[in-house]
């Protein structure tokens, strides 16, 4: 669970995305943005959220929405997560998991009784001034863009 509240300064990030080009939280600026933490590229949530919001990713621009996803996978697995998916906004490989941690996303998991290291699923969305407007901590992968809308009441 994030330490980050709703009305605060969003932490800047800078970060390489799937063509090893460097995008900003800066690079948004009088955009919004919806920043979503996800754990991992070809996996079936993952996938399904990635679709998901895919499918809806011209209804998030016509409502001046970025859409920016981030994992700890490495460039190489973005590029053929997008290639497969025919995904249209950038995912950033975290792959040392900076913006993870400064999220404060990245935790202590357990599945089947084992604890490990690992992504909370988490939404970040972030108005033009950079300012966190909604956080989405219990993701619904399969129909997160209508979760989306329906929080920020579009």
């Amino acid at each position: 669970m994030t330490k980050l509240k709703e009305g605060m300064k969003a932490p800047v990030f800078s970060g390489k995305n799937q063509n090893g080009e460097i995008i900003s939280l800066q690079d948004f600026k009088g955009k919004k943005v919806v920043l979503y933490f996800y754990p991992k590229d070809n996996t079936p949530g993952c996938t399904a959220e990635a679709c998901d919001l895919n499918d809806n990713y011209g209804d998030f621009q016509a409502n001046g929405f970025e859409v920016i996803g981030v994992s700890p996978d490495g460039e190489a697995s973005h590029r053929k997560f997008i290639d497969k998916f025919g995904l249209q906004f950038n995912l950033i490989a975290d792959t040392e998991q900076k913006i993870l941690k400064d999220y404060d996303v990245w935790g202590e998991k357990s599945m089947y009784g084992k604890t490990y290291m690992g992504v909370n699923r988490t939404t970040f969305v972030i108005d033009e001034e950079g300012i966190i407007e909604k956080i989405i901590t219990k993701v619904d992968t399969k129909n997160h863009s209508d979760q989306i809308f329906k929080t920020l009441n579009l």
